[in-house]
């Protein structure tokens, strides 16, 4: 009956896609009047190339109505939005893309791909032009930090679909949310708060615990940066990851330099110190306290975990743009955000801040605005929302930690079995912040096709939870090398699942797996 069902939602789907909606003249949408809203642009662009405001030029689009707006909430708000509408093979869903780091651009690149799958899709700079390590617009602009925070993404959803509805002289059947990172946060910010928005939400990597996150790093800064001798060079990487590998490759029944699971991995990195002065292979005891401290996480001064450490494992691939760079500099996200978000001082320096004193502003002035960290997701599934989250075991960025926290938060609020019914969390191995790393990191995620195809991707599983019902089981994900060539395909399973080597076969082929509990 299930297969019957699946195959009349795909004729019906192709259906809609081969009967395109009786649509409106793009160009008038300029005239269109709609509360505290300017439309700048109405344009028909034409199929092939298409050249965004910034950003590489996109290939292989179909011929699509582009509206360009400015949403005007507050007297201090410029919120630049976009909504792209395929003019035919409209597939009648729409899909709002988010945001990184501060934001402040469109990610046209997600708006294309949308756009070729058939979705009318669309996404906002957040309320501000500037790079996504750049907070000096928030300076004594506190609307602003709510544009940024969740109202810019939800009355860009809100338009969004009223000029699709406008256009095509009816509403989208569904609406989906597909992003990462700050985006993951403003995904988690919509299921919490505007649970009307989005039926289907794809959040990576969130970083929804965004105060805690970022007034964590002033506690590690201390130790990582303020002492110089503390700082780990890049070119020492190698020999961490190394020593971890040797302890705890073969702990999941294959040494492949990949950790299934890096919380059963107890590396020391005391293990690591210098005996005869100091190489490269080696660590100085102040190199160790480092280590340790990112490992273990931001704490407060006395000794209360702020926010979850990194994950051992991919050191030497991963921690060089994210952690390291090229020399011992404060973070930008943590100096901009406390100058320009929390202390409205820009002197203000992690090397000499108190830690506790951080933790507490940033709590009292950006909570409110910035975290999303409720649990009760009670409005979201009275709706028949569903929920999918996935993280890279070797984020380098935001501890998966603080995600495994979360859902495991929602099951306490609203029980086990309520929260199978529309969540589903992916723990991906070898996987960095949102993508890329040494395990197979494309799964669907962000528009990128996995080696079978795009309906064998999370998204397209998503979408199969909320539109037929099927919840998701496991996802084949891929690791592209050079050229597009496919070296390895494994699953990425349900956690608390793990994969699991059969014992046999081709270790790059994800038949040779098997998704099972932990321990077995």
């Amino acid at each position: 009956m299930r297969n019957l069902l699946f195959l009349l939602a795909i004729l019906l789907a192709v259906a809609a896609f081969s009967a395109p909606a009786e649509v409106a003249d793009c160009h008038a949408l300029t005239q269109s009047a709609w509360p505290d809203t300017k439309i700048l642009t109405a344009e028909l662009v034409s199929g092939g190339s298409f050249t965004p405001p910034y950003g590489a030029p996109l290939t292989g689009l179909p011929s699509f109505c582009r509206v360009s707006g400015v949403l005007h909430p507050t007297s201090d708000s410029v919120i630049r939005f976009e909504v792209w509408m395929p003019e035919k093979g409209w597939n009648h869903r729409f899909l709002g893309v988010g945001n990184g780091g501060f934001a402040g651009s469109i990610y046209y690149g997600q708006l294309g791909n949308s756009l070729q799958r058939g979705f009318a899709t669309a996404g906002t700079d957040a309320g501000h032009q500037a790079d996504a390590q750049d907070a000096s617009w928030a300076y004594q602009h506190p609307e602003k930090i709510t544009d940024f925070g969740y109202r810019a993404v939800h009355l860009t959803a809100e338009r969004a679909k009223t000029i699709i509805n406008t256009f095509y002289g009816e509403p989208p059947t569904k609406s989906y949310f597909d992003a990462c990172s700050d985006g993951g946060r403003e995904a988690l910010m919509e299921a919490q708060r505007f649970p009307a928005d989005y039926d289907g939400i794809l959040a990576g990597a969130p970083a929804n615990n965004w105060t805690k996150l970022i007034a964590a790093t002033v506690d590690v800064t201390k130790v990582f940066i303020g002492n110089p001798e503390g700082y780990i060079p890049s070119i020492k990487l190698p020999a961490i990851t190394a020593a971890v590998l040797a302890q705890c490759d073969a702990q999941d029944g294959l040494k492949d330099g990949i950790l299934n699971d890096p919380r059963t991995c107890h590396f020391d990195p005391a293990t690591l110190l210098c005996k005869l002065g100091d190489e490269l292979s080696c660590l100085t005891a102040p190199q160790i306290a480092s280590l340790k401290k990112i490992y273990a996480g931001g704490t407060d001064d006395e000794g209360h975990m702020i926010f979850p450490g990194l994950m051992p494992g991919d050191e030497v691939h991963l921690w060089k743009n994210w952690l390291v760079g090229d020399g011992p500099n404060v973070s930008l996200y943590t100096q901009n955000y406390f100058r320009y978000m929390v202390f409205d001082d820009p002197s203000w320096n992690a090397l000499t801040a108190n830690t506790d004193a951080a933790v507490h502003a940033a709590d009292t002035k950006t909570a409110q605005a910035l975290d999303a960290t409720d649990p009760d997701l009670s409005r979201f599934v009275a709706r028949g929302g569903k929920l999918i989250l996935y993280h890279g075991w070797n984020d380098p960025a935001i501890s998966p930690l603080n995600t495994i926290q979360y859902y495991e938060q929602v099951q306490m609020k609203m029980g086990d079995k309520k929260t199978a019914e529309f969540i589903r969390l992916y723990m991906v191995p070898g996987m960095g912040h949102c993508a890329g790393g040494t395990g197979a990191a494309t799964f669907g995620q962000l528009g990128l096709t996995t080696a079978k195809g795009p309906e064998y991707g999370v998204f397209d599983a998503l979408e199969k939870w909320e539109e037929l019902g099927t919840a998701p089981g496991s996802i084949i994900a891929t690791k592209y090398g050079p050229a597009r060539k496919v070296e390895m395909t494994r699953p990425i399973c349900p956690y608390p699942q793990v994969a699991k080597y059969n014992g046999n076969g081709d270790p790059n082929d994800s038949a040779s797996f098997t998704c099972a509990a932990p321990g077995h």
